[in-house]
């Protein structure tokens, strides 16, 4: 007899931190579903809740704190995973009556806690979930995490002993998932991962098999077959190996879309040092010029670091005049902050704080400027755009080839008549101001 869905267990979820993060958080969600769990939206409706944190820097940990505080305190029986779970002492020191820890990408330990204090037997008549499995993005987009945990030793970063080596996932596996993505009407996915340039290397290229042909276990051959697919690929986090080189010939072939983020982090070489980049004797504006010659239409978008521990004056103007020389499309930049446990808190000539945020105020008002003169040369082009949302009053809210959600731009289109979410739309820029462009439609 099966179980009515009034009385269904439901599982309240929050989903903190990067993408990455994401994937898990899907993986985790899906599963409860398989297994026969609800999924609630609310605290009251929700008899236990999961709070999947980010334990990457300060405010990240303090968030995933507060998170799990408005958890206990709405609800009161609450799960915690992801990167703080790493640090289980200080949950449990700030936090003693949750009712588990687990570290990230631990599905199984999830899973294990829910059964212990939320038993619930899979009934298959009433719990259907769909092939791609639960998504927390938009049904039109999703990301696929093709690695986990980092080679590197960055001395800003405590990621690999957060999330481990790399391990990267086999090829099939991969290829599989982003099929039945495409399949389900995803129309863009996202590719994540740590470092995705190293994909494969742990597996040394290991050659794999996907629909009866041999596929090398690298981002190349990967990039390449995922172009297959029919639908937008985007590729996040690239280290500027000069592998990388090969990926954007296939962005200027039209196989993936012509977006590069390679989080670069500084251009003075003593701080790259000081970094423990790797390839920071890399010359990146080289690089990059070259990108541009494959592929003149390519959107770059990079990160870096404004007042990391003995970070000059001197320092900082080169960073500032790597950007005036770069003309990157797309920029982050924090202010350092100190990470428990990483190399870097023991370095010598800490940065004061309110010289960090001011280094890195003048560096975003510098890149501003050069973000906006290259959102005006888009100014008369036309382009095939993906619509995320319709709004009464604003119109169709669509992103171009390159703006990748949540992090860029918008394209705004005043007549969103007819549109809905995941259609792809033709248009002509007409005006833009510092993050956004606005276009009119050439499609009616």
């Amino acid at each position: 007899m099966s179980t009515s869905s009034a009385t269904l267990p439901r599982i309240g979820f929050v989903s903190l931190g990067c993408p990455k993060a994401t994937v898990d958080s899907e993986h985790i969600l899906t599963r409860l579903a398989t297994e026969g769990y609800e999924i609630s939206s609310t605290y009251d409706d929700a008899d236990l809740v999961i709070v999947n944190t980010c334990g990457f820097i300060d405010a990240a940990i303090e968030e995933s704190l507060d998170a799990i505080g408005e958890a206990l305190a709405e609800n009161g029986q609450v799960i915690v995973t992801g990167c703080l779970g790493v640090r289980a002492e200080l949950v449990r020191e700030a936090y003693p009556q949750v009712l588990a820890v687990t570290g990230p990408h631990a599905d199984g330990e999830v899973l294990d806690a829910v059964h212990r204090h939320l038993p619930r037997p899979h009934d298959p008549f009433v719990d259907l979930v769909p092939p791609q499995g639960m998504r927390l993005t938009p049904s039109h987009y999703a990301y696929l995490k093709i690695s986990e945990g980092c080679n590197h030793s960055c001395a800003f970063c405590i990621i690999p002993a957060l999330r481990g080596p790399l391990v990267s996932r086999p090829i099939h596996e991969v290829m599989r998932e982003a099929e039945t993505l495409a399949e389900a009407g995803v129309r863009e996915i996202l590719v994540v991962s740590q470092d995705t340039s190293a994909y494969g290397v742990d597996l040394g290229y290991r050659t794999g098999f996907w629909d009866g042909r041999p596929l090398k276990t690298r981002l190349l051959e990967l990039a390449r077959a995922l172009g297959e697919l029919g639908v937008w690929i985007r590729l996040h986090y690239l280290y500027p190996y000069p592998s990388v080189d090969g990926i954007v010939e296939l962005m200027a072939e039209g196989r993936i879309l012509p977006y590069l983020d390679a989080p670069l982090q500084h251009a003075s070489p003593r701080i790259l040092q000081a970094m423990q980049r790797p390839a920071n004797t890399e010359n990146a504006l080289e690089r990059i010029h070259r990108w541009r010659a494959i592929c003149p239409d390519i959107t770059i978008r990079s990160t870096f670091i404004t007042g990391f521990p003995g970070e000059t004056e001197e320092d900082f103007e080169q960073l500032a005049h790597f950007l005036e020389e770069a003309r990157l499309d797309r920029v982050g930049v924090f202010a350092y902050s100190p990470v428990e446990g990483a190399a870097a808190n023991a370095l010598p000539d800490a940065v004061p704080d309110a010289l960090r945020e001011d280094r890195r105020d003048r560096l975003m008002a510098l890149q501003e400027d050069i973000s906006t003169q290259c959102l005006e040369a888009r100014i008369g082009r036309e382009m095939t755009v993906l619509v995320d949302e319709v709004d009464d009053e604003e119109g169709a809210l669509a992103r171009s080839p390159g703006d990748a959600p949540e992090i860029d731009g918008l394209v705004i289109i005043p007549d969103g008549e007819g549109l809905t979410p995941g259609d792809f739309v033709q248009v002509r820029i007409t005006d833009c101001d510092v993050h956004d462009l606005y276009a009119e439609r050439v499609d009616v």
